[in-house]
């Protein structure tokens, strides 16, 4: 993590407050809806509308929402917001190289790993640490979203995802059958 992981719940508040704070920083409670708890938090930030980019990032969950679905369901979530409503043409995502489990998730997302920006930022464990950086552009967002919604099971959809994903694939069998022949 860029930031030290929190060791109690008053340093966990602190890290939210700050995101609340901050401006630049459009920040999300993830709730696991069968028990009402906070699963964890993900943001959207640096968003510069002028250039159609945004960062989403500062994710952590819980040790016991590791390999559930919600960091997945999550991410449907904000790039489907990042693409789909801010109309951004690229998100980029980074994770400190040392965090093979964070950069796995990236790559699983459908991002692709542009560089490493070399001593990048101090590492909350003391020394400078270099920092991996991805991006998806607005027209591969299709194909991640289509790999997001395979690995969910309906009842981790809204209703309104999954009657969306329904209208889109009627809509891709209509074209279908209603392409031309080849010759």
């Amino acid at each position: 993590m860029a930031a030290e992981r929190p060791t109690s719940k008053r340093a966990l508040e602190r890290i939210f407050a700050s995101r609340i704070a901050d401006p630049s920083v459009i920040a999300f409670a993830v709730v696991d809806e069968e028990t009402g708890t906070v699963a964890g938090t993900t943001s959207l930030y640096d968003y510069v509308p002028e250039q159609s980019r945004v960062e989403l990032g500062m994710t952590f969950f819980g040790r016991n929402y590791w390999g559930r679905n919600v960091n997945a369901a999550s991410k449907l979530a904000l790039l489907t917001f990042a693409f789909e409503e801010l109309m951004v043409h690229r998100v980029t995502l980074r994770c400190d190289v040392r965090n093979t489990r964070s950069a796995a998730a990236i790559v699983k997302l459908g991002a692709t790993l542009e560089g490493v920006l070399r001593s990048y930022r101090w590492g909350h464990d003391g020394p400078r640490v270099d920092s991996s950086i991805y991006s998806l552009l607005e027209h591969e967002w299709p194909a991640s979203r289509a790999g997001l919604v395979q690995r969910l099971t309906p009842a981790d959809l809204l209703p309104e995802v999954t009657e969306l994903i329904e209208f889109s694939e009627q809509l891709v069998r209509a074209d279908a059958e209603n392409a031309p022949l080849p010759a």
